[in-house]
């Protein structure tokens, strides 16, 4: 972050100096883990489900911390942020953050993430903000991977991508930072203008539009209004980048003034790939098509569905300097940074295992399915782990059926769901010898008394089934190394 008195961090967030002069400097990082506080740092005290922030704010400041951004007096000096309604009419008059929620906290380091990148905007910052049902931080991680040649460049960790890591990711740049990386998440309407309020994009990343959050949205058609509020952030000197093999994105051309760049397959993209094959691995190679020029882009990650988040990735190089065969370059050497994303480990046994058990949708599952056939190939029996796949509403029976039909379709050769959300695909996948078992534990003993040498296993669900812990079962049980 850029540096700033407590004063000026005050007047950013509207809030009440409480125990300090105000002429302390932040020089170091904001942070809402009291742990990772170091001298000159500022502490945000957000109250938790299991812990509330306010009662570490003393451990931050006997870290170093320059001050305390607070919802209630503390027990340390402290930047105290007002609640919403009111104006403060003295030390404490509207410190007291009376829902119990955290609001005042959140709507503070959003006016505070909101005040740095203004200042940094204003000194050449450029921001890109992607979002989309499925692919966000996979694409995410490419776009930081090609921009970094380019100039110092900032993104978040992970999914960091809500109201909370968003702020704290735009907090990350300073004034040295050329670009900062935002993936954007919504869990309802007008979610997505607010985390663009906080760091107005100039180049805005649609993705698609798929079954995730229908539970909360309802229809596809509202997701789409909801993913579309990106490109209406844009400015009219902004890029709006579109999926143009996704309908429902690419009609999202008439919600923005900015330019629009399509990518995808499609000729009416202006970055796509023809010549699409994939390795044994399943690992994907293309021919990059842009109006500066062409590369062969061979990617070092499996599945197909890796080619249109790199075509994204791409578009946003592009419009920022970058050629064609820098890209290329990129990309070839790119490997994932964010765990449990199709990470492919081979066993010492010859067991292959793919843990992409971060999340999942339906889409996500159907392109991890053909990646794990693609994998497997002709001679190796394919095995599709699957858990429940959370937030579909009512949609959740149809999506079930449908996935047991491609894995059946696909010809996986075992299906085992877990958890009894997930009885479901047990029942649709008649075709690929389905088993269903309780729990993570009990998958762990199935598949440690069945897998045999050349398997091929891929393990995913939602992020709430915790499959990772299957996966990182059966990597431990024969020593395994990459």
């Amino acid at each position: 972050m850029i540096e700033l008195t407590l004063t000026e961090v005050a007047t950013a967030v509207g809030g009440v100096l409480h125990g300090c002069s105000g002429t302390e400097v932040v020089t170091g990082s904001v942070e809402f883990d009291s742990r990772r506080i170091k001298p000159g740092g500022l502490f945000v005290a957000l109250p938790g489900e299991r812990v509330d922030g306010h009662d570490f704010a003393a451990t931050a400041m006997a870290a170093g911390a320059a001050g305390v951004l607070a919802g209630r007096p503390v027990d340390a000096a402290a930047v105290l942020a007002p609640v919403a309604n009111g104006q403060p009419s003295g030390a404490y008059a509207l410190a007291a953050d009376t829902d119990g929620t955290g609001a005042a906290v959140l709507a503070a380091l959003a006016a505070l993430a909101r005040s740095v990148v203004h200042t940094l905007t204003r000194a050449g910052l450029q921001v890109v903000a992607l979002t989309g049902s499925s692919g966000k931080t996979s694409t995410k991680d490419m776009v930081a991977a090609l921009l970094t040649p380019l100039g110092p460049t900032v993104a978040p960790p992970g999914s960091f991508n809500n109201e909370i890591g968003h702020p704290w990711t735009a907090l990350r740049a300073g004034t040295s930072t050329r670009h900062l990386v935002l993936e954007l998440s919504a869990r309802g309407p007008g979610q997505i203008s607010a985390l663009c309020r906080v760091a107005p994009p100039l180049i805005g990343v649609v993705l698609n539009v798929g079954s995730a959050h229908l539970g909360e949205f309802g229809s596809r058609d509202a997701v789409a209004t909801a993913k579309g509020e990106l490109v209406e952030a844009l400015p009219a000197a902004g890029v709006a980048v579109l999926n143009a093999d996704d309908a429902a994105v690419s009609a999202m051309d008439r919600r923005t003034e900015a330019r629009v760049v399509r990518f995808g397959r499609s000729r009416a993209a202006q970055v796509r790939a023809i010549d699409i094959t994939l390795d044994d691995r399943g690992c994907p190679s293309f021919r990059l098509v842009t109006p500066a020029g062409e590369a062969r882009v061979g990617l070092a990650i499996p599945g197909e569905h890796q080619v249109s988040n790199a075509l994204a990735a791409s578009a946003v190089a592009l419009e920022l300097g970058a050629s064609p065969a820098a890209i290329a370059t990129v990309l070839g050497g790119y490997r994932p940074v964010s765990r449990w994303r199709m990470e492919v480990t081979e066993r010492r046994d010859g067991v292959t295992v793919v843990n992409d058990a971060y999340n999942a949708n339906p889409e996500s599952v159907a392109a991890a399915l053909r990646t794990l056939v693609a994998i497997s190939g002709a001679n190796r029996r394919s095995w599709a782990v699957l858990g429940p796949l959370g937030e579909l509403g009512g949609a959740a029976a149809q999506a079930y059926r449908e996935i047991g039909a491609l894995a059946a379709d696909l010809r996986v050769d075992r299906l085992v769901a877990v958890g009894e959300q997930a009885r479901p695909l047990h029942v649709a996948a008649a075709g690929s010898a389905p088993i269903w078992v309780p729990d993570v534990s009990a998958a762990l003993e199935l598949l440690a008394s069945e897998l045999a040498t050349g398997d091929v296993v891929m393990i995913k669900a939602s992020r709430a089934a915790g499959l990772e812990r299957l996966a990182e079962g059966l990597l431990g049980l024969e020593g395994a190394s990459r």
